[in-house]
């Protein structure tokens, strides 16, 4: 279990290093992220049956072989299988499709981290589950999640356009990921309503394309066969307590208004899922969908050593409290998880 160490050492270790938090990035990266960008795709990418789902994104690759472009372009989750289906006529095998998928997951991951003011504090946050777990895991919401990721700093310069784009293109990698886009109505203070008339556009059109015909197997398969995840009210908890944190300490956040509009709104999505988790009869189902909520944890364990401790200092003990948080986390999951085998 080495490697998964060593992934979440090297960013943990740089931000107990980093000293002062600081404002965005330049949009250059440095040599040290690309090599870190490197590093996440090839670990991600080249993986060897790592994940429960391993036979079964076998089994997406070889039916892949067998379908036209058009049959591939018409399923559920279009992009992955055209993914699969290009991989295939180029010789390539699973290693090929997960390594295309970790290079979007990985950069749309970097970009967000380098967004917040604490960059590598915020990829020590990310390691434990979101890459160790779910881009490992699964790779098509992995992708998604990348996507999404880039949306969201696309949302924070305010490039409207770009958000949506690639929020669909999220959806078409795994249909759940249409759930976030509704959040962008709350995301401004100003010009609100055109704002909610075009997400209602906007999602309708994607519920059209993407979902409409998915609808029935998604409840016969999560809803009305009640499958279960063991772990689902853990890592449901996970989203739930930094929605209080941030929640509690708001103000100390020191936000803009549309930017502590959109926080507030995820907090408050990330508490909601403790009570479907209570009443849904698919623990499973809300298991899958509060993953689109894990950039909530490192938005705010990012941002609270300067939320709790003397914004511009070093703030050296919320960060190693953060990166102490997630090293259990972490090391929890390796050995005690039910699924730690994979």
């Amino acid at each position: 279990m080495w490697p998964f160490w060593l992934l979440f050492l090297i960013p943990a270790m740089l931000a107990m290093a980093q000293g002062r938090a600081h404002g965005e990035l330049p949009r250059q990266w440095p040599t040290l992220w690309w090599l870190m960008f490197g590093l996440l795709a090839l670990a991600i990418g080249l993986r060897y049956e790592v994940g429960g789902d391993w036979t079964q994104y076998i089994w997406h690759l070889q039916k892949a072989e067998l379908e036209s472009f058009s049959e591939a372009l018409l399923q559920s989750d279009p992009a992955y299988k055209v993914l699969n289906w290009l991989v295939v006529r180029v010789g390539g095998g699973l290693w090929l499709t997960n390594t295309l998928g970790a290079l979007v997951f990985a950069y749309g991951l970097l970009a967000f981290c380098r967004s917040l003011p604490r960059p590598w504090l915020a990829l020590s946050v990310a390691m434990p589950y979101l890459v160790t777990v779910v881009a490992m895991g699964y790779t098509r919401q992995g992708i998604a999640i990348g996507l999404i990721m880039l949306a969201l700093v696309a949302l924070k310069d305010k490039r409207m356009y770009r958000y949506f784009a690639l929020m669909f293109a999220a959806a078409l990698f795994h249909k759940t990921a249409i759930i976030m886009l509704p959040l962008v109505a709350f995301s401004n203070t100003s010009n609100r309503w055109w704002r909610y008339g075009l997400t209602l556009i906007v999602l309708a059109m994607m519920y059209w394309l993407l979902i409409r015909d998915a609808t029935e197997y998604f409840v016969a398969g999560y809803i009305d066969a009640e499958y279960n995840s063991q772990g689902a009210a853990i890592r449901v908890a996970m989203n739930a307590v930094p929605a209080l944190l941030y929640l509690l300490f708001e103000r100390r956040f020191r936000l803009p208004a549309d930017e502590r509009a959109f926080w507030r709104i995820m907090a408050l999505g990330a508490l909601v899922f403790v009570g479907l988790l209570a009443v849904s009869p698919s623990s499973t189902a809300v298991d899958r969908l509060a993953l689109y909520w894990i950039p909530l944890q490192i938005y705010v364990f990012s941002r609270l050593p300067e939320a709790l401790g003397r914004p511009g200092n070093r703030n050296s003990v919320w960060v190693l409290a953060v990166v102490v948080y997630y090293a259990l986390i972490l090391a929890v999951w390796l050995n005690f998880a039910t699924h730690a085998q994979y």
